[in-house]
Order: structure tokens, then C-alpha cells, then sequence
């Protein structure tokens, strides 16, 4: 798309308004429109103004002048917004320079694939994101200074039993027991469905969806590889189209890994693959099929993976996921076909082609740009170093014995151990200017100040049933 053919799709879809999104440091979308008496291809050099000190771990009040500058090829027709309207994904740079923002995620994606090609190993990093999720009826929750709780409501939910809830029919997953059932007792294919279209009509190429593992909704929504930051751009999509589509049948839809105790998170397994030349470079004669390069990659991912969390599962809720019994890989291994190690290479194909890894342990909370440019820096500097991720591990890590579980390196237990892994080791994305020091301290210190913090000093309801009568 160039700015000719954005003018052509607004003629074309009658559209009223421009729609200008951009992506703040957590990895949330934020918008503004402008009517469309105040388009103009010229917006795509001169771009909009914003007020950067507003948004969550930009710039101070007195710097705070920012611009966007709109992407042509990201042009589409919202779905969602009642007044015809065109949305384009932005790129945040500076008012006087015209250099692109530091802070900007999307800018270190771009960065990422340039440097890349830089190196000369490959041309395109292709990422293929699972992001589970949950569909819930309902949820509340509170935090003051006397009280705190949280609620959800969902017919499928194991605690539901039917009393005084209205068409309940008992027919709901059992515990852990939600992958793959047919309906009635998978209640929400129809609504899949329907996010299914969604996603088709921006754009978005879908392989498949299914009910996942937990009760109470929880739903997987399969799309098809991209290169990095087309996927990034089209993670943002995903989560605008499952959370609208679901508030509009009056449901609820979370990406939050971990919101149910005692049943499965949801993962964004992150399948990787390097290409050059429309040649794919991780088919090889080694372990599993694959090359020399796709060990050093996969070395370079499990070396630096405590460093990696920190962006991969960036949430104090991430941590809850990330233990063993639940499908969670929390053991930095690596095999052929095991769910239970960190990186997993597919078998389900011979073509080189279908040649990859998948990175289990990352979650949906994650910023897509910058995880998926931190996953490929980790994996650039195994093939730059050839790290050698050592031997695989083809067995249930959940039952391995203590003494031999404990030789295998694990993720960190909490967002803190990441931070301060993050903190001590993130030279590899250093590396082409990709990310750069003021970027990683100022998601150490936004993460921590808001996040790690707040959480550490708050009473929880389960500690008064701990505590309160000692």
C-alpha cells in the first residue's frame, strides 16, 4: 500500500474518519481519528502531534512534543468503529529530528529485521505466535486500602454448578479437561468463529481454532506465520478483534496468562524460523532434521531466556504460569515433539520448509515487538557465537527425578529475577542499535516501579487465610 492506494481505499470504503494507532511501551494500542476533511497524503510525511508525556513509560511533561507518522501499508477498514473508518498502524519519532523514537516498540521491531539482514545470516525472521486466551462471562475486581477481590463468571467453569443460573445445561469441560471438545460442551465455537471472520477481514490469515485445555473458555485461534514485524503488527490486530468481538456479545475476552488458579495459563508459543532468498536455513541433517545454525539459534534463545522473560513475560502474573503440572515449560531444555521442554521442534512435517522451533515459554501479556526482536537477538548471538545448546532432553521433565530436574536450568520464578536477569545481561540486544540502554532502564524501572513493586506491598485475601489467626 502506498499513500495513493490509503486514498483510494477511503474513497472506495466511504470512509468518515481516520483512525491513527500507535503502541505504548506496555504493548497496549492507543489511537486518535481526525475527520476525514483532515486527510491529506501529506500526512504520511508530515505526520500528527501528541502529547508523548501521557503515555506509560515515554517522555517528561517538559519534552513531551511527539509525532506519528503513519504506515501506508498497515491501512484497513476498522470493523469495530460504527462511523466508516480507515486505521493505520504509526511509527513514533521526534518533532525536530525526524528520527525515530527509542521507545518506540514498533521502531525496534524495524530495526530488528534490519539488522538482521546486516549480518548477512538471513534476510527474514519469520514468527508464528499461539496466543491463548480466556473468554469469561463476566469479571470484577477491586484494590483499596481495606479490601481487594476478583470475580469472573463463566458457565463452562468447573465451580459452576448450575445453581440459579439461568439455561445452564451441565455441560462444561472438566478440570484440564477443555482441548478439543465438541459442542455443547465447547459453548463458545460459534463466537470463535465469528473472531475468526474478524480477523480474516483485516487481513489475517487463520490455520485454525479450538477450545484449549482450562475450563471456563479458555480459547486458542491459530494464524499463520509472518515475518517479524508484519506479526507484530498483526498481534495488535488479534487482540483488537478477539477483545471487541467478544464485548460485543457481552462477554469478556483476557490475555492474562494466568487468571484461574489451579488450572492451565495461557502461552504464546512463539514458533521461529530464519530464511534467505525465499531458502529456508533451519532444515538440516542434525538432531530432528535440523541444521547447524537451528542448534546455535536455539542455544542462543536458552542462554539468554532468564534475560528474555523479562520481555517474553513481563507480567507479575506471568510467574504463576510458569510452574510444572500445568503445561507450562519452565525448564530451559530443549527436544523433538515435547510440550514439557522450553523450545519444542514440530515434527509434523519432513518439508524443510515446516523446519522451526517453538519457544513455549513466552506468554500473550508480551509486547510482540519487543519480543519477538529480543527472541531473535538471543538466537542471532547463539549463530554469531555457535553456542551449543548442548544435548536434548526427550523425556516428561514433569517426572524427572529432583536430583536430575535440578541440572536443568529454569526460568526465573518471579518478574524481579527477570528484571535483575534482564539488567545483567542484555548486551546481545545492544547489538545494531536495536534496543539501546535508555529503552531496557526505562522498562526495568517502569516494571518495576509499577508493577513489582506495587505488588510486593500489598496484603492478599489468601494471606488472611494464611495468617490472620497466628
Amino acid at each position: 500500500m502506498t499513500p495513493a492506494d490509503v486514498t483510494k481505499l477511503v474513497e472506495e470504503s466511504d470512509a468518515r474518519t481516520i483512525d491513527f494507532k500507535f503502541i505504548d511501551l506496555p504493548g497496549r494500542w492507543q489511537h486518535f481519528s481526525v475527520p476525514i476533511s483532515e486527510y491529506s497524503e501529506d500526512l504520511f510525511e508530515e505526520g500528527l502531534g501528541f502529547d508523548g508525556s501521557s503515555i506509560q513509560g515515554w517522555k517528561a511533561i517538559d519534552n513531551s512534543d511527539m509525532l506519528v507518522i503513519p504506515d501506508p501499508a498497515t491501512a484497513q477498514v476498522d470493523p469495530f468503529i460504527a462511523t466508516p473508518t480507515i486505521s493505520l498502524t504509526c511509527d513514533v519519532v521526534d518533532p525536530i529530528t525526524f528520527q525515530a523514537y527509542n521507545r518506540d516498540p514498533r521502531g525496534v521491531a524495524a530495526r530488528a529485521e534490519a539488522y538482521l539482514k546486516s549480518t548477512g545470516i538471513a534476510d527474514t525472521a519469520y514468527m508464528g505466535p499461539e496466543a491463548e486466551f480466556f473468554i469469561f462471562d463476566g469479571v470484577q475486581y477491586h484494590q483499596d486500602a481495606n479490601s481487594a477481590y476478583f470475580e469472573f463468571d463463566s458457565e463452562e467453569g468447573e465451580w459452576n454448578n448450575g445453581a440459579g443460573v439461568a439455561g445452564n445445561s451441565g455441560h462444561r469441560p472438566r478440570h484440564k479437561g477443555g482441548y478439543v471438545p465438541v459442542p455443547p460442551v465447547d459453548s463458545q465455537n460459534d463466537l470463535r468463529n465469528e473472531m475468526v471472520a474478524g480477523l480474516e477481514a483485516v487481513g489475517i490469515r487463520v490455520e485454525r481454532q479450538h477450545h484449549e485445555v482450562a475450563t471456563a473458555g479458555q480459547a486458542e485461534i491459530d494464524i499463520r506465520f509472518d515475518s517479524l514485524l508484519a506479526m507484530a503488527d498483526k498481534m495488535m490486530w488479534f487482540k483488537y478483534v478477539i477483545k471487541n468481538t467478544a464485548h460485543a456479545h457481552g462477554k469478556t475476552a483476557t490475555f492474562m496468562p494466568k487468571p484461574i488458579f489451579g488450572d492451565n495459563g495461557s502461552g504464546m508459543h512463539t514458533h521461529q524460523s530464519l530464511w534467505t532468498n525465499g531458502k529456508p536455513l533451519f532444515a538440516g541433517d542434525g538432531y530432528a532434521g535440523m541444521s547447524e545454525m537451528a542448534m546455535h539459534y536455539i542455544a542462543g534463545i536458552i542462554k539468554h531466556a532468564p534475560a528474555l522473560c523479562a520481555l517474553t513475560n513481563p507480567t507479575t502474573n506471568s510467574y504463576k504460569r510458569l510452574v510444572p503440572g500445568f503445561e507450562a515449560p519452565n525448564k530451559l531444555a530443549y527436544s523433538s515433539r515435547n510440550r514439557s521442554a522450553a523450545i519444542r521442534i514440530p515434527m509434523y512435517s519432513s518439508s524443510p520448509s515446516a523446519k522451526r522451533i517453538e519457544f513455549r515459554t513466552p506468554d500473550p501479556t508480551a509486547n510482540p515487538y519487543l519480543a519477538f526482536s529480543a527472541m531473535l537477538m538471543a538466537g542471532l548471538d547463539g549463530i554469531q557465537n555457535k553456542l551449543d545448546p548442548g544435548e536434548a532432553l526427550d523425556k516428561n521433565i514433569y517426572d524427572l527425578p529432583p536430583e536430575e530436574a535440578a541440572l536443568v536450568p529454569s526460568a526465573p520464578g518471579s518478574l524481579e529475577e527477570s528484571l535483575n536477569a534482564l539488567r545483567n545481561d542484555h548486551a546481545f540486544l545492544l547489538k545494531g542499535d536495536v534496543f539501546d540502554e535508555d529503552l531496557i532502564g526505562a522498562w526495568i524501572n517502569w516494571k518495576t516501579t509499577n508493577e513489582v513493586i506495587p505488588m510486593r506491598i500489598r496484603p492478599t485475601p489468601y494471606e488472611f487465610i494464611l495468617y490472620y489467626d497466628l
